[in-house]
């Protein structure tokens, strides 16, 4: 049985590999490489969150996506944040219910600087797939997730989950 710094180092390798990939694509097919990898992590989203519990509540549903993450052995360890001059984590407008997140410990992000890419690319775009994918199967809801800073020590990201639209299931 590998243990958990194995099975990292073995995740770290494969992510290099995707890395490479993203940075083929992207030399080759130009912003096309954002759609191609946005589809690829919402069909995952939905795949890994396939049998996940549904909620109409968005912390509920940050905690199961945190599971889902977990269960299948993706290190994207995320947490929400409220800034100081917000009265509340969860905020509410037309645009939909929106919280700040801060991502720590990313596979996406260390994979990048071990191979020497920028954020925000095509890897980045999986990401924002996969929480699009994995929301709407958990809530039943549209989502996005934007970069409000990348960094060397975390990503600082506005999740915006969508009002349910008349006649959505």
């Amino acid at each position: 049985m590998n243990t958990l710094g194995e099975a990292r180092a073995e995740l770290q390798e494969t992510m290099r590999f995707l890395g490479a990939v993203a940075a083929g694509i992207e030399d080759a097919v130009g912003q096309t490489a954002n759609s191609i990898t946005y589809l690829a992590g919402k069909e995952l989203g939905h795949q890994l969150s396939e049998h996940a519990r549904r909620t109409d509540d968005l912390e509920d549903a940050l905690a199961e996506v945190r599971r889902v993450l977990t269960a299948n052995n993706c290190l994207w360890g995320f947490e929400t944040f409220k800034p100081s001059g917000r009265p509340q984590l969860i905020e509410s407008s037309e645009e939909g219910d929106s919280v700040m997140l801060v991502f720590r410990d990313c596979m996406i992000r260390q994979s990048l600087f071990t191979f020497g890419h920028t954020q925000k690319g095509s890897v980045c775009t999986m990401m924002f797939g996969f929480f699009a994918g994995a929301l709407e199967s958990i809530m039943g809801r549209q989502s996005m997730l934007e970069i409000v800073h990348a960094g060397e020590n975390a990503c600082y990201k506005k999740l915006t989950v969508k009002p349910t639209t008349a006649g959505a299931a």
